[in-house]
């Protein structure tokens, strides 16, 4: 199997096996401060990287951008992006997700215990994939004046959401949405309307060129005091080191083995992109993850940046 079709699953498996250390552990509370106990656990928190991995870092990223995909083949790739993540999700259905049931512990927010929730309390997933993210929100808040809008390029992603017995017209709306184009859509949210956005692993497979243009146009549709909560992959990333020479497009952007693309980003990226998109920082931090293979002796080093920006008031 490609190296890069292993990262991707990878990279959500890893995530979304939060879950599982949640259960044992409150997740983000496990830190590791004797290197002999290393493969005591599965899981380590907020690693301290040193000059070595991170020269050995830089040693595997440019290698694996040493040879640029050709312009021709990357624009085929885009062409044809609704169909890479069609199959993508037609492949796996809703077996390889698990509800991101962390994301309270993360984002708290999506409880609506918060000065947002007022009358109506309106919450959009970009990116909503087959719902692991939705449910749990659902499931978690029984407020009637919470609504969630999500949506996804995958038309396949969205009609297994809407197989779940979960989904009810009365608390939430899936449909079909290119994000980085408003304009080619019906859209059923209006400017000002949304308490907050999530953006979970979404804005990674948009191509950097299109990133401000899109985060422009959804902090439009966030109410004054708004947020827009974010997790995605960072720089350094296992996924990023595991790339072969020829996926690269550009700098940290690169064309996965089953055609969907991935970038990798610094804590600076973002602040620069919401900033300049008239957003305030509440969070931005580097969440460095150790993960464990016990079996194998294997370490495995993830980056993830999450963020919180919010929408000044009036």
């Amino acid at each position: 199997m490609n190296d890069s079709v292993v990262s991707h699953n990878d990279s959500q498996n890893s995530e979304e096996n939060q879950d599982s250390a949640n259960k044992r552990e409150q997740f983000g509370n496990r830190f590791l401060t004797n290197e002999k106990n290393v493969f005591d656990f599965n899981a380590w928190d907020n690693v301290e990287w040193d000059q070595e991995l991170l020269d050995q870092a830089e040693a595997k990223i440019k290698n694996n951008s040493s040879v640029l995909m050709p312009h021709e083949k990357a624009e085929d790739y885009e062409k044809k992006a609704g169909d890479y993540w069609n199959k993508f999700y037609s492949i796996h259905e809703n077996k390889f997700f698990k509800d991101r049931n962390w994301l309270f512990t993360e984002f708290p927010e999506l409880l609506g215990n918060s000065e947002l929730n007022e009358e109506n309390f309106k919450i959009f997933e970009v990116g909503c994939g087959v719902g692991n993210t939705i449910f749990p929100i659902l499931r978690s808040n029984n407020d009637p004046s919470l609504y969630v809008y999500g949506c996804d390029f995958s038309s396949s992603a969205i009609e297994i959401l809407k197989q779940s017995p979960d989904y009810n017209e009365q608390r939430c709306k899936a449909f079909v949405c290119d994000i980085t184009d408003l304009h080619k859509n019906e859209f059923p949210i209006k400017e000002g309307e949304l308490d907050i956005i999530v953006m979970i692993f979404v804005l990674s497979a948009i191509k950097p060129e299109k990133q401000f243009e899109t985060i422009k146009n959804l902090v439009k549709l966030l109410k004054p005091g708004g947020k827009i909560l974010f997790r995605d992959y960072g720089l350094y990333d296992l996924a990023q080191l595991r790339f072969k020479p020829g996926q690269c497009l550009e700098k940290n952007f690169y064309v996965r083995g089953d055609g969907t693309f991935v970038k990798f980003f610094t804590q600076d990226d973002l602040d620069k992109l919401f900033t300049e998109c008239g957003l305030v920082k509440e969070q931005n931090i580097s969440d460095k993850r150790l993960q464990i293979n016990r079996g194998k002796q294997l370490k495995m080093y993830r980056v993830w940046i999450q963020t919180k920006y919010s929408k000044p008031k009036i």
